[in-house]
């Protein structure tokens, strides 16, 4: 009896933690939106997007500004930034998309030319925006140098294809989607090898030249295989549901390939922006999943008993405990974004009608909305002005301010828009 009470007091205040987060996600305060806004009008200016400054583009937070945009549109009504999205697109294509200036080389990195690049403009992929050139062909590796050298990362690659795609579900116009299409077979072709043909799935690579002539970090991403079967997911769904035929840019074998490196993957993680990306990826998923796809709906099981063991050990860690100078604002960011597509999770599983997998489903996500009240902690630290006049904010401040800004309007990046007919 007592172990019953124990419980049945413990459901109940999971049950109300959810219905306060249902509560507050439905009263999303204007001054949340305000406050996006703010931060994405001050990055748009700083980094050159609008104003006179040169253009500073950055591939990861180029990608979650062009999703903020899109979700600011929806909230705020004001077109304005719809054609903001638009114009950072082909900003980042235009200066991410061609070699450095600072490079022997010029044109697009994928060797198209001029005509055929600016239609084609991901063919190559996308450079990452370090300030640093690559590494050269003869120079040794230095672990710490080469976090500030340019090349291409394949988990950028892939935000950049969401980016991409939702721009494609906004403004329902398919080129979008194919340009995140040739980047996905872009992204495979170089990222991916197969140790023995035939015999062992492929394997990964974590950092190419900006050309993908040549490896640079050969070790591979732990969630790398995740992002790529999820993103080609999207995709697929994107282009179906607009009616545009695979042809060339068919991303059903990439993905098998995906989906077999997955199944060796160890997924569990304790850093914080790992942690968000589990989370982040188990609701495309769930948006994504069609009736009866059983592996994904093991998939998903998976997802979630990482998170919810990678949390434990996050919590443990006490890292929210240390002051601004020790943290980093992106990393712990992402978990919030995370924790919001959590939230959104939990709500549509109690929507929808009962199937085999649901009440194991709906078991795993109430356990993790314990740890939901995370999210207003790193929110309401990092907009703490205080803390934004740290040396860690300053010296990441555009990635710090938009993931921010997509914590506190995280519709247009975690939302995929139904394509009706």
């Amino acid at each position: 009896m007592r172990t019953r009470h124990c419980l049945l007091i413990t459901l109940l205040t999971l049950s109300q933690m959810a219905a306060a987060a249902q509560t507050e996600a439905n009263t999303m305060p204007d001054t949340h939106i305000r406050e996006a806004i703010a931060l994405m009008d001050a990055f748009a200016a700083r980094t050159g997007l609008t104003g006179s400054q040169p253009p500073q583009r950055y591939l990861w937070t180029d990608a979650f500004a062009v999703c903020n945009y899109l979700g600011l549109a929806r909230a705020s009504g004001e077109p304005q930034y719809t054609r903001l999205a638009r114009q950072l697109v082909k900003q980042v294509h235009d200066v991410l998309g061609r070699h450095r200036d600072d490079d022997s080389r010029s044109g697009w990195i994928s060797g198209l030319s001029e005509a055929d690049g600016k239609r084609h403009p991901t063919r190559g992929g996308l450079r990452i925006g370090k300030p640093q050139p690559e590494r050269g062909l003869h120079e040794p590796y230095d672990e710490r140098s080469e976090w500030d050298r340019d090349g291409q990362y394949f988990h950028y690659l892939t935000q950049w294809m969401h980016a991409l795609d939702q721009v494609a579900r906004t403004t329902h116009e398919p080129v979008f989607n194919s340009w995140a299409r040739e980047l996905s077979l872009a992204a495979f072709n170089a990222f991916t090898y197969q140790p023995a043909p035939n015999i062992e799935p492929h394997r990964m690579v974590w950092k190419m030249s900006i050309d993908l002539s040549r490896i640079l970090v050969p070790s591979m991403g732990q969630h790398d295989p995740l992002e790529g079967y999820v993103s080609n997911l999207q995709l697929q769904a994107t282009a179906a549901a607009l009616r545009q035929t695979a042809g060339r840019l068919d991303l059903e074998a990439d993905t098998r390939q995906y989906a077999a490196m997955l199944k060796r993957t160890e997924l569990a993680t304790a850093d914080p922006l790992g942690l968000g990306g589990l989370l982040i990826d188990a609701r495309r998923l769930q948006q994504l999943m069609q009736p009866g796809a059983e592996s994904d709906a093991q998939l998903l099981d998976r997802l979630l008993q990482a998170t919810a063991l990678g949390l434990r050990q996050f919590e443990r860690g006490n890292e929210l405990r240390q002051p601004a100078r020790y943290r980093l604002a992106f990393r712990e960011l992402g978990l919030a974004i995370g924790l919001h597509a959590l939230e959104r999770m939990h709500q549509a599983a109690g929507r929808e009608a009962d199937t085999a997998t649901l009440p194991r489903l709906r078991a795993q996500l109430e356990e993790l909305m314990r740890y939901l009240p995370l999210r207003a902690e790193i929110e309401a630290f990092w907009r703490d002005p205080e803390n934004q006049r740290s040396e860690s904010w300053r010296e990441h401040q555009d990635i710090n301010a938009v993931m921010l800004a997509t914590s506190l309007a995280p519709d247009g990046f975690l939302d995929l828009l139904p394509l009706d007919d």
